[in-house]
């Protein structure tokens, strides 16, 4: 969100999102990595926590603070207030989010009322949630879809992201993804690999992935497939040198096919290689593999 007046000062994280989405798994998990973490505070008194800590425990003691939709209308100033308040911190918002069925799942399991379902129906308290979070939701430096994940992922999501908070270099991550079970609510940028030929159609190799080689031969050397990834590493790279100058240190890029097994796991996993080579840290993870 914005980048400290003294490069040494420590990590503001500001966690929010969609209820049961899972903002208490990520911020024990941040508590895990050595945050200062505060759970459900109202977003006007997130400076005063800062000079707390700052006062105590020192300026590089990195902090959490979790923040959700109770906070009402005061969470569309909380961008503003951050800036205004907290000039000495790198700041970080994550939102958290999920399909709407996963999250009237998940609310149904924990047996607790939505905070804005009121008498009506818990998916129309989800949905009011939606609309209220949504600025808020753009202006996330991350954006973690947990539809799919388990507690253990989310962890190891968050813990990927946030346990180094001196880092300030780019962290890319390329995500293989299968058009027919919906794109990425998460990516940043996305493109679709449907232009090449599908390997699902030779019979030698409809039941390997892309992970295998000779899956990864054939969809490397199909016309176009070269090209293709001469000119988005730069489009990639240009945007990312972008995203650092304005305070973003993460990006998303979705890779996808009609399944998600065979061309976007295997151009994720070469254009992944390729951006390492340029020395941006980039990794690869495939979202709809090992799905019938």
């Amino acid at each position: 969100m914005h980048e400290p007046t003294e490069a040494a000062w420590g990590e503001l994280v500001i966690v929010t999102g969609m209820t049961g989405a899972g903002r208490s798994t990520a911020s024990k998990e941040l508590e895990d990595l050595g945050y200062f973490v505060v759970d459900n505070l109202p977003p006007e008194l997130v400076s005063d926590v800062v000079r707390l800590v700052d006062g105590r425990q020192g300026r590089d003691q990195p902090i959490a603070v979790v923040v959700d939709v109770r906070a009402g209308s005061l969470l569309d100033t909380l961008p503003e207030q951050l800036a205004k308040n907290v000039p000495t911190r790198r700041t970080t918002l994550v939102f958290l989010e999920a399909d709407d069925d996963i999250l009237v799942r998940r609310q149904e399991a924990a047996r607790r009322p939505h905070p804005l379902q009121g008498s009506g129906r818990l998916l129309e308290g989800i949905q009011r949630e939606r609309a209220a979070m949504a600025a808020l939701r753009g202006d996330a430096d991350l954006v973690i879809d947990t539809t799919s994940l388990n507690v253990n992922q989310l962890k190891e999501k968050v813990g990927s992201a946030l346990g180094s908070p001196e880092a300030m270099h780019l962290q890319i991550t390329v995500v293989s993804f299968g058009f027919k079970y919906g794109v990425p609510v998460d990516a940043d940028l996305m493109a679709d690999m449907r232009f090449l030929p599908n390997p699902f159609w030779i019979p030698e190799l409809r039941d390997h992935t892309g992970l295998d080689a000779d899956v990864a031969e054939y969809v490397k050397t199909r016309e176009d497939a070269e090209e293709f990834l001469d000119r988005y590493v730069p489009v990639i790279q240009t945007v990312g040198y972008g995203y650092l100058r304005e305070g973003k240190r993460f990006m998303t890029v979705a890779i996808g096919c009609t399944g998600g097994k065979h061309r976007s796991v295997a151009m994720s996993e070469e254009l992944a290689l390729r951006l390492r080579s340029i020395g941006l840290e980039a990794t690869a993870n495939h979202r709809d593999l090992g799905r019938e």
